[in-house]
């Protein structure tokens, strides 16, 4: 508990760039479906603590917790449990995902996120803290939680109205996320496909750390290494995300990435928009990915 004290003013920064705004309006209780299984995995509820098989076409809500067996993975689509489900399993083919598209084909073009989606990936846990759908007039405000615990997830997340908060807790931090897709491990790797995400979590001496990562970007908290994402891991997550983002939608959206990396220094300030970005007396510049 004192460990997790430090980041509080971490978490104070995260607020900010998500925009959170508290409403008095009425919420409802969003869903998580699993539109997809490979493999095999289990779950749990907050109101049954025993391990059970998990299929597709299930619904859990807050307070379930899954589990993922090696060579597995489940995919999730959340609040919406209308989301077309794919079958038990992914036929060859759509388990290839195609041809992989190429890094260098990639162009500024950022994806149109349709859905909230998340694939947990094999040997991992995911717990869903607290999912809830909160319709303010002309607003659709959405609260993720999601407590990843072991393992690693990628997850899609369309453009949300400035009071939703996205938010994925891993054992010494937490991630907050918009209009994004990035892949996250429990042990503090941050990816970032599109958008951008900030990092906080407690360093070794204690103190917070709050980093943003942005399009084409992977942040190691462990290292505190802010690098460029490796071509081949590029690719492979760019199929993973077009693959994900064409369950439970016809028909299937496909992307690239923003190819252009932005180079900071080490000094943390706050811009206009409620970004925590890291300046110093030089400006920000920004170069393209292999120029």
């Amino acid at each position: 508990m004192k460990q997790l004290r430090p980041l509080v003013s971490g978490l104070a920064a995260v607020s900010l760039f998500l925009g959170m705004i508290h409403t008095a309006a009425a919420q409802a209780q969003g869903t998580a479906k699993v539109v997809n299984i490979r493999g095999s995995a289990r779950y749990m509820t907050s109101d049954n603590q025993s391990w059970r098989p998990l299929r597709v076409g299930a619904l859990l809500g807050s307070g379930a917790v899954i589990q993922t067996a090696e060579n597995s993975y489940v995919d999730l689509v959340l609040n919406d449990p209308n989301a077309r489900s794919a079958g038990p399993t992914l036929t060859s083919a759509a388990a290839a995902g195609g041809a992989p598209m190429s890094a260098a084909a990639s162009s500024s073009a950022q994806p149109a996120v349709k859905q909230d989606a998340v694939r947990i990936f094999e040997n991992s846990v995911l717990g869903i803290d607290n999912l809830t759908v909160t319709q303010t007039g002309a607003d659709r405000v959405t609260t993720t939680h999601l407590d990843l615990r072991h393992g690693r997830i990628l997850g899609t997340v369309k453009k949300m109205s400035a009071a939703s908060e996205y938010m994925v807790k891993i054992p010494n931090g937490v991630a907050g996320i918009r209009g994004t897709i990035y892949i996250l491990s429990a042990d503090g790797v941050l990816t970032v496909l599109s958008g951008s995400a900030l990092l906080s979590w407690v360093g070794p001496d204690g103190a917070p750390i709050t980093q943003e990562v942005r399009a084409g970007q992977q942040y190691d908290a462990k290292t505190g290494q802010l690098s460029v994402i490796p071509d081949a891991l590029l690719r492979e997550y760019i199929r993973i995300a077009n693959e994900i983002m064409g369950l439970g939608v016809v028909p299937p959206t496909t992307f690239t990435v923003d190819r252009t990396v932005y180079f900071v220094s080490p000094t943390f300030a706050e811009t206009d928009d409620g970004f925590f970005l890291e300046v110093g007396p030089a400006a920000v510049s920004a170069t393209p990915l292999g120029g």
